[in-house]
C-alpha cells in the first residue's frame, strides 16, 4: 500500500473519530480503475452510528469535498454504495514519488525501522554427510531473503547455518564405517560416498534392527570423546562442507555464523543442570524429559535413556548462547512446518526456565517441496541434488540466450556465462519465493525453468529492458522531471505500485513472508508492461519512453527509472541478481 492510504486515513480520522492507524488497514483499492485508486468501506461505522453504510458514505464524501479541496494529491472523492472512493491526482503523486525514489536510489524501499537491532536467522542447516538436496532449497532461499529484507529495513541480521553435525546419524555412519569404510573412496567421491554408506546402513537395519543399537553405542563413544570417532567425524564434516560451500557460492549466500550442533556440546550440561535444579526434569521410560502435558505439548525429551542428547537439548543451549552473544530483537528459525511441536516445546521450556526473552524466539515454518512424478527419500538415496538443479537452470538459460542471439543475428554477449548464471539461478530462487511460505510447493521442471509469466527472468528482463532505454537515452533521469506530464491512469497505477514498496517490506518482515515482496515486484512490472504496451484506437503503440518531446521523454524516463530502481532493490533483498542486459 502506498503512502496515500495512510494519508487518506489521516484525512478521514477526524471525520469518523477514529485513529488513523486503525483506519489504514481498512483502505484498499476499488475493483475498477475508473472508480478511483483508494476506497474506504463504511460497514464498521454503520454498526456504531446505526445508520446505513450507504448514507454514511454519502455524508463523508460531502465532508471530504469541503475539507480537502486544497489538497494537491486529491483530485476528487465519490461514493459508490457503502464505499468512499478517492481519485488521486497523477501529476501531484508523480511530483512527490519520483524525486523520492530517484534520490534514494539503491536505498529506496528500505528504512531505519530496525534501528540497528540484531535479528538472528537460523536457516538452511543441512545435515552433514548427506547430499545438499533440492528439498533444502526452501529453508535456504527463504532464510536468505529474510536476511536481505531485514538488512534493508535497518536491522542487523545474523545469518546462522546451524549445521546438523551431531546426533544419532553419525553413530550410524560410524557403525557402517567399521565394516565398509574406505578413506581413499571418500577422498575421491566425497559426500556421494557418505550418502551411499548411509543408505547401506538403513538397508541393513531393515534386515537386522539390532544395528540401531550399535549405532547408538557409536554415537555415545563420539560424545564421550573417543579419538578415532572424533577423527572420522571431523573428516566427514570437512568433506560435506566442501560441497555445501560450492552450492552456497552458486546462490550468492554467505553466513555470519556456521556453528553447528556440535558447537553446543560443552554448553548443554549447564542447561541440563539448571533444568534439574529448578525441578523441571522427570524420568519417563528411562529418558529424561520436561513434562509439558499441562500445556498440551507432550513430553520434551532432554536426554535419552543412554545419556545422549537430543535436538531440543542442543537448541536450548544454542538459544541461550545466541541471546547472550547477539542480544537479539528477534530470533527466527526457518525450519519446516513439521517441527512446529519442537519449537513450541523450545519456547515453553525457555519460559519455564525464566527466560523473559522466550517470546522473541519465532518458528518460521514452510511447506513441503513435493514432486509431480517421484517421492524422495534420503534413506534410500533417492534425492535430487540442488547443485544439479542450479546447473541445469544455468544451462537452459545459456541455451535461451544463444538461440535468441542466433534468431536476431547478434553476437553472443562476452559475459554470457555470468548472464546465464544470474538468469538461471534467479529463476530457481524466485520460483520458490513467489509462493506463500506455508504452502507446499510442487517442483516441476517446466515451471521452475520457465522464462515467461510470473517468473524471476520476467522481472529481470523488465529491469534490464529499462536499463537499455536509459543507456539508449545516453543520460541519467533529468533533475527536472516534468512530472506534470504524467497524467494518465496507467502512469498513476505504476507510481502507486512503486510507492508501495517500502510499506510492503515492513509487512513482509512482520509476517516473515518474502512472497509479499515478490507479489509487489510482479505487480510493479505488470503495471509498467501494461503501460509500455498501451495502444491507441488504431492499435498503434501510443506510449514510449523516448519521444521527440524532451520534456515528455524526461518525465517518462524518470518513471521508467523508478520502476527499475524498485525491481533491482526488491530482487536484491530476495537474493535474485539482476543482469544489466538480457
Amino acid at each position: 500500500m502506498s503512502r496515500y492510504a495512510r494519508a487518506f486515513a489521516e484525512v478521514l480520522a477526524p471525520l469518523v473519530e477514529a485513529p488513523a492507524e486503525e483506519l489504514t488497514p481498512l483502505i484498499g483499492a476499488p475493483p475498477r480503475p475508473e472508480m478511483g485508486q483508494l476506497a474506504f468501506p463504511c460497514f464498521g461505522l454503520a454498526k456504531t452510528r446505526r445508520t446505513s453504510p450507504v448514507a454514511i458514505a454519502t455524508e463523508l464524501v460531502a465532508q471530504l469535498a469541503e475539507s480537502t479541496h486544497n489538497v494537491a494529491w486529491i483530485e476528487s472523492v465519490s461514493a459508490a454504495g457503502p464505499y468512499v472512493n478517492l481519485h488521486l491526482c497523477a501529476a501531484a503523486v508523480a511530483a512527490e514519488v519520483l524525486p523520492d525514489v530517484l534520490a534514494a536510489g539503491a536505498a529506496f524501499g528500505g528504512s531505519t525501522h530496525g534501528g540497528g537491532r540484531a535479528v538472528t536467522v537460523d536457516y538452511s542447516s543441512p545435515n552433514i554427510a548427506k547430499s545438499f538436496g533440492v528439498h533444502h532449497l526452501r529453508s535456504t532461499v527463504i532464510g536468505h531473503a529474510l536476511v536481505g529484507m531485514l538488512r534493508a529495513a535497518g536491522y542487523r541480521p545474523v545469518g546462522i547455518n546451524h549445521l546438523g553435525d551431531w546426533g544419532t546419524q553419525f553413530g550410524q555412519l560410524l557403525a557402517i564405517w567399521q565394516d565398509e569404510g574406505d578413506e581413499e573412496r571418500l577422498a575421491k567421491e566425497g559426500i556421494d560416498y557418505l550418502l551411499e554408506l548411509y543408505v547401506e546402513f538403513n538397508r541393513r537395519k531393515e534386515e537386522k534392527p539390532e544395528l540401531q543399537e550399535r549405532a547408538r553405542e557409536c554415537f555415545k563413544s563420539l560424545e564421550q570423546g573417543d579419538a578415532e570417532a572424533r577423527r572420522l567425524w571431523a573428516l566427514f564434516r570437512a568433506t560435506s562442507l566442501r560441497e555445501f560451500e560450492r552450492v552456497y557460492a552458486m546462490l550468492g549466500i554467505e553466513f555470519d555464523n556456521t556453528a553447528g550442533e556440535s558447537f553446543y556440546e560443552d554448553k548443554m550440561p549447564a542447561v541440563v543442570e539448571e533444568l534439574e535444579s529448578k525441578g523441571l526434569l522427570v524420568e519417563s521410560e528411562g529418558a529424561t524429559v520436561v513434562d509439558l502435558e499441562p500445556y498440551e505439548l507432550g513430553a520434551a525429551l532432554i536426554r535419552k535413556a543412554d545419556g545422549s542428547t537430543l535436538y531440543l537439548t542442543r537448541d536450548l543451549a544454542s538459544a541461550e548462547w545466541r541471546h547472550k552473544t547477539f542480544d537479539f530483537a528477534r530470533s527466527l528459525y526457518v525450519v519446516g512446518g513439521a517441527q512446529a511441536l519442537h519449537f513450541a516445546q523450545l519456547k515453553k521450556v525457555l519460559e519455564l526456565l525464566g527466560r523473559d526473552w522466550h517470546e522473541l524466539v519465532e518458528h518460521v515454518p514452510f511447506g513441503l517441496m513435493r514432486f509431480k512424478d517421484r517421492k524422495m527419500s534420503t534413506r534410500k538415496g533417492d534425492i535430487i541434488r540442488l547443485e544439479d538443479v542450479l546447473l541445469r537452470a544455468v544451462k537452459l538459460a545459456r541455451e535461451t540466450i544463444e538461440s535468441g542471439a542466433e534468431e536476431k543475428g547478434r553476437a553472443l554477449p562476452p559475459d554470457i556465462d555470468e548472464l546465464a548464471h544470474r538468469i538461471g539461478v534467479g529463476a530457481v530462487v524466485f520460483n520458490d519465493l513467489k509462493n506463500r511460505r506455508q504452502r507446499d510447493v510442487v517442483f516441476d521442471w517446466n515451471e521452475v525453468l520457465s522464462f515467461e509469466g510470473e517468473t524471476g527472468p520476467y522481472l529481470q528482463y523488465t529491469a534490464a529492458r529499462i536499463g537499455s532505454m536509459i543507456e539508449k537515452a545516453d543520460a541519467a533521469p533529468s533533475a527536472e522531471l516534468h512530472t506534470e506530464l504524467l497524467v494518465s491512469e496507467e502512469e498513476l497505477a505504476v507510481l502507486l505500485a512503486v510507492d508501495g514498496l517500502p510499506g510492503c517490506l515492513l509487512r513482509a518482515l512482520k509476517a516473515c513472508e518474502p512472497s509479499i515482496v515478490a507479489d509487489t515486484l510482479l505487480d510493479i512490472a505488470a503495471r509498467f508492461s501494461t503501460l509500455y504496451a498501451r495502444r491507441d484506437a488504431d492499435n498503434r503503440r501510443d506510449w514510449q519512453v523516448l519521444t521527440d518531446d524532451p520534456a515528455l521523454s524526461a518525465a517518462r524516463l524518470g518513471l521508467a527509472s523508478a520502476v527499475r530502481t524498485a525491481l533491482v532493490n526488491g530482487l536484491g533483498w530476495l537474493g535474485v541478481p539482476v543482469p544489466d542486459r538480457m
